[in-house]
């Protein structure tokens, strides 16, 4: 009976069992760069033009996690970075965000990108960044933390 049951899951493309979907692969952290300032605003919006939103899971077992908290920073249109494009911001009980941001500007060397620094209970902190591509306006991005 188990042979017929893995026969029909791989004939569908469906996992064997369930530790194919027990773990998600973690975000690629990039460089935290030198223009973090912890303390950021609590707020969701520090502009407008450029919207990221996702859910921040665990690693283990794919879960959403509710209590994580996403701090964001990005240089403005012009390349400057300032404290109107700062903000902190915890996930929904469904472990979601929504943040929306004027587009970043280029800067010498770097192109646009966003910061963003995810933290949760029992899981390692991450530091990323985004690239949105030219002309994107929004970016479904779920950050996935690795458990200590």
């Amino acid at each position: 009976m188990l042979r017929a049951l893995a026969l029909v899951a791989l004939l569908l493309g469906l996992p064997e069992n369930a530790d194919a979907q027990s773990a998600c692969a973690p975000t690629r952290a990039d460089m935290l760069g030198p223009f973090y300032e912890p303390g950021a605003p609590e707020r969701s919006t520090t502009g407008r033009g450029f919207v990221v939103s996702g859910i921040v899971r665990s690693a283990k077992g794919c879960l959403a996690l509710p209590a994580a908290r996403l701090e964001w920073w990005s240089a403005t249109p012009s390349g400057e970075y300032d404290r109107e494009h700062r903000a902190t911001q915890d996930t929904d009980g469904g472990g979601r965000y929504r943040y929306e941001t004027s587009v970043p500007g280029r800067y010498p060397g770097r192109p646009p990108h966003v910061h963003v620094r995810v933290s949760a209970p029992g899981h390692r902190t991450l530091v990323t960044q985004l690239y949105p591509e030219h002309g994107e306006t929004a970016l479904q991005m779920d950050f996935v933390l690795t458990p200590d």
